[in-house]
């Protein structure tokens, strides 16, 4: 378990992280989502130690990160897949950190093949792919078998097949009772992969929520409204504050208001109304509206094409 208490970091004049409190629970993946910028890497590094709050604490399974005498046995991270010693192999990478622990080197065979780097374990790790990269610091992670386990973007440069695998393995892990805590970028596959979130934007915490809760609470839900009055109801809607959308033939998308509303507008006017079908918001739209003023980067997608079409050639 993780339980972060009002947790604050700052680098000079910025606030990376500010006065922020959760918990991470054992039986279930809990994803950390939020913009570049937010705060993520910096409360993770914070957990495991590597950086120090200007105010709060952090735990892990009842004691700070320093405090556990083998912490390889307790929590198991990947912050930064490159933080390898290139010039050994990923095998002697894995020996040394068992080495540390006295885990035996019958674990490190079993991690390996875990990990699916049996073919590339005797390579130096410098010459590691992205995908292997990972996919070794995955097995870092678990080479301690941890109560604990935290992940920053565990499935950047993985292919399909990786990235299935990583969210198999959160799961069972999760399953047994561990407690998983990852981060990512990717809003399809924590849909699939998260029980529960937790969404920081600016160094605050802006949602701590089942994936589910959080999802059909969005503003992005909308209502799919089927009738023969379109226009009738579309004025009505709009006299109410509504936004509507014309979607196909006699068919509305309707948001910012509920079933119940609609079907009572409809009534009080006499409007036919055959169906009213909720339509749930996906993660990623539900993380945008959560993250909208949150976002300290903003890019500009037809200005910037704009810009480059309009760059003069060079003529010949």
């Amino acid at each position: 378990m993780i339980e972060v208490k009002h947790l604050s970091k700052h680098y000079g004049t910025k606030t990376a992280v500010d006065g922020i409190s959760f918990s991470v629970q054992p039986g279930k993946v809990t994803g950390f989502l939020g913009p570049n910028g937010a705060g993520k890497s910096t409360t993770m590094r914070m957990i495991v130690g590597l950086d120090r709050p200007d105010h709060g604490s952090v735990t892990v399974n009842g004691k700070r990160y320093a405090e556990h005498k083998n912490p390889l046995h307790q929590v198991g991270a990947l912050l930064d897949a490159k933080a390898v010693h290139t010039s050994r192999s990923g095998y002697d990478h894995l020996l040394a950190m068992a080495a540390t622990h006295s885990i035996p080197r019958s674990r490190v065979d079993q991690v390996i093949e875990m990990t699916g780097l049996s073919q590339v374990a005797k390579k130096k790790a410098g010459g590691f792919s992205l995908g292997m990269g990972q996919r070794l610091g995955i097995a870092n992670a678990l080479l301690g078998d941890p109560q604990t386990l935290i992940l920053d973007e565990p499935v950047n440069g993985l292919d399909p097949e990786g990235v299935l695998w990583v969210r198999n393995l959160v799961r069972y892990l999760a399953a047994e009772g561990k407690t998983v805590f990852l981060s990512s970028h990717l809003m399809s596959e924590m849909a699939q992969t998260a029980d529960h979130l937790v969404v920081i934007g600016r160094g605050k915490i802006i949602a701590d929520a089942p994936i589910a809760e959080l999802i059909s609470g969005s503003r992005a839900s909308r209502v799919r409204v089927r009738t023969p009055q379109v226009t009738e109801l579309t004025h009505l809607l709009a006299a109410s504050g509504v936004t509507t959308k014309v979607s196909e033939t006699e068919t509305l998308e309707v948001s910012g208001v509920d079933s119940r509303q609609i079907a009572q507008i409809a009534l009080d006017n006499r409007v036919l109304v055959y169906e009213l079908a909720p339509l749930s918001a996906s993660l990623e739209e539900a993380y945008f509206d959560l993250t909208k003023d949150e976002v300290e980067y903003h890019s500009q997608i037809d200005g910037g094409f704009s810009a480059a079409a309009s760059l003069p050639t060079s003529g010949k």
